[in-house]
């Protein structure tokens, strides 16, 4: 069973930013520090686990591209500080997991269906997955709502982080 890690693949979060003061905010860019997946030999079943107190944030976003030196040191530690304490409550829900009900192909990709438990509530969700040079990639857009999350906001409600959240997998072709 061909097993994945955060030194073999990749796991990114992106989030966007919402609110009257939208202007002032950034979309992030983050990446999961600490997660496993398992992937059977004959791509029957994929099971995964993601500590939640383990996210970096990478950079801002903006119109779709990277925007390196706009976030310091001490705006990504303030922002991990609100992931954790805040959205995820990593310290009450310190791991999400995911584990396939079925897994099957359809043309050129498959489609990966099973349930996530995020912030201590279970819910089905499905990923195509597609074939991407040497490497399989999947991008999922979750609605904090439907676990359980309140997205995070600031100054009344003015400052705040839509509610879907979209995040790209990518393990490398076995």
């Amino acid at each position: 069973m061909p097993k994945f890690d955060a030194k073999s693949a990749e796991v990114l979060l992106f989030s966007y930013k919402d609110g009257l003061l939208a202007k002032v905010a950034h979309d992030l860019k983050m990446r999961v520090d600490e997660f496993s997946i398992d992937v059977a030999d004959d791509l029957s079943s994929v099971k995964a686990t993601f500590q939640a107190n383990r996210v970096s944030v990478l950079n801002a976003m903006k119109d779709g591209r990277e925007d390196h030196g706009t976030l310091g040191d001490g705006d990504k530690k303030k922002i991990l500080a609100n992931i954790s304490d805040d959205v995820l409550d990593s310290r009450r829900y310190p791991t999400i997991t995911f584990e396939s009900t079925s897994v099957r192909e359809q043309g050129q990709t498959r489609v990966v269906t099973g349930n996530l438990t995020l912030h201590g509530q279970t819910r089905t969700v499905s990923a195509t997955i597609r074939e991407d040079g040497s490497s399989w990639t999947t991008d999922v857009t979750l609605q904090q709502p439907d676990f359980g999350i309140k997205p995070y906001k600031a100054l009344g409600g003015a400052l705040k982080v839509k509610p879907e959240v979209r995040v790209t997998v990518r393990v490398p072709k076995s």
